[in-house]
């Protein structure tokens, strides 16, 4: 059997984007975008809602944006994987393609895709690697 093709980015950081969006995804629409009142005085709603300036948003995007270049492409090619854009015979042009393609938007991009947790962890498991594995405590 042949191996699999390495990764420039670990299973572990990939694991930690896709906990991060998973709460991410399941924030709601914002219901009332003019209400001032705090999370404790509308029980707590608010706080399930997709505000622009949502903390889990704002930290999912910083953590991409830190990525490397390779790390970036890699992550964008493994959702591409997920989404069954090929398979892992066709890493090398998958990942050419989202090299290619590779632009300083790539958490904005990642993160406007639906089901973006989902598309990592079926294109990790391309790979043999599961977020079962890892301890999701830190990058």
């Amino acid at each position: 059997m042949k191996a699999s093709p390495a990764l420039s980015i670990s299973p572990e950081k990939v694991c930690f984007i896709v906990m991060k969006a998973r709460e991410f995804d399941v924030k709601d629409v914002v219901t009332d975008p003019d209400s001032s009142s705090s999370a404790a005085d509308d029980a707590m709603r608010t706080v399930l809602e997709d505000h622009p300036d949502d903390p889990t948003y704002v930290e999912l995007k910083s953590v991409i944006d830190m990525l490397s270049e390779d790390e970036q492409i890699d992550l964008v090619a493994l959702a591409w994987l997920g989404r069954g854009d090929g398979t892992i015979v066709d890493w090398k042009e998958i990942r050419g393609e989202a090299a290619r393609a590779h632009n300083k938007r790539t958490a904005s991009y990642l993160l406007g895709m639906p089901l973006l947790p989902d598309l990592l962890e079926e294109g990790l498991a391309a790979f043999d690697c599961s977020c079962e594995e890892f301890e999701l405590g830190h990058l």
